[in-house]
């Protein structure tokens, strides 16, 4: 039996993880426990509740299973179930999703959805990230407001099925991002690059103070054949597998010649004259 865990950023009554929910009830020999924030928090990244306690309400879905809603973040929640929210269950996967939006290229740093499913790596189990772009197929996760979620939940749902015959590497997570309308096929990828077209826009000025809005047009990306924003661009779904080691490997022997050491001797210079 397959403990998994469900979440996502976008709270626990949106559309996106019910039909996940119920793409992942379907399954044999999974056991499913879903607990995620009570309200939108997307792009909260791996932001955590520590200056206060968390409240957990019970939810009732349409076909009389429960769930859990926390008034915190996704990585709250996935710390909530790791701890024993509910009695008897450990999960073995985490996943989060189905997310309204792509979450691709460097927009990850910023995804509660990818935040939730590497804190199960951090907790030594598995996780998988989905989202789905929009009808209106922007590649920009702010944009978007319809969308059609079954053919990701399917998609997840098998890739779950198929777990105990391929199971993920240890330390590893994938990144699903599903393109609307016709699926073209899959794509094992790696991140792209974003072209942020942020801007400062001075919009209303009160005593003393100024409101801005930072945030400016829809990003766009270099078309790179290889990346998730591509396959995502060209109709296929991107899977991009993901780790949490940020070391940056290229740099260390350039830092190892350079003498550290000597930054903590005395200074011959006086700092005073």
């Amino acid at each position: 039996m397959l403990r998994v865990l469900l979440t996502n950023d976008d709270g626990i009554e949106a559309e996106g993880l019910q039909t996940l929910r119920r793409a992942l009830v379907a399954l044999d020999d999974v056991e499913l426990a879903v607990v995620a924030p009570d309200e939108n928090q997307s792009a909260t990244a791996r932001s955590i509740s520590i200056r206060r306690p968390l409240w957990v309400q019970e939810v009732t879905f349409e076909d009389d299973t429960v769930g859990y809603a926390c008034d915190g973040t996704p990585v709250d929640c996935v710390r909530l179930a790791a701890l024993g929210l509910i009695e008897g269950f450990e999960p073995d996967l985490v996943v989060a999703g189905i997310n309204h939006g792509a979450n691709l290229g460097d927009d990850i740093t910023y995804s509660g959805t990818v935040a939730a499913a590497l804190e199960g790596i951090m907790l030594g189990v598995p996780g998988i990230a989905v989202s789905q772009q929009s009808t209106r197929r922007e590649l920009d996760f702010r944009l978007g407001h319809q969308f059609v979620f079954d053919s990701a939940a399917a998609f997840v749902a098998r890739v779950v099925d198929r777990l105990d015959d391929v199971p993920l590497p240890e330390g590893m997570l994938l990144n699903i991002n599903v393109p609307a309308g016709e699926i073209g096929g899959v794509e094992v990828t790696r991140l792209g690059k974003r072209i942020y077209q942020d801007r400062l826009d001075l919009i209303d000025e009160d005593t003393g103070r100024k409101l801005y809005r930072v945030y400016g047009d829809s990003p766009v990306h270099d078309d790179d054949p290889g990346t998730d924003l591509a396959a995502v661009s060209a109709g296929r779904i991107a899977v991009t597998p993901l780790h949490f080691d940020l070391t940056a490997e290229h740099g260390m022997e350039a830092l190892r010649e350079f003498d550290l050491a000597q930054l903590l001797e005395a200074d011959d210079v006086d700092p005073t004259t």
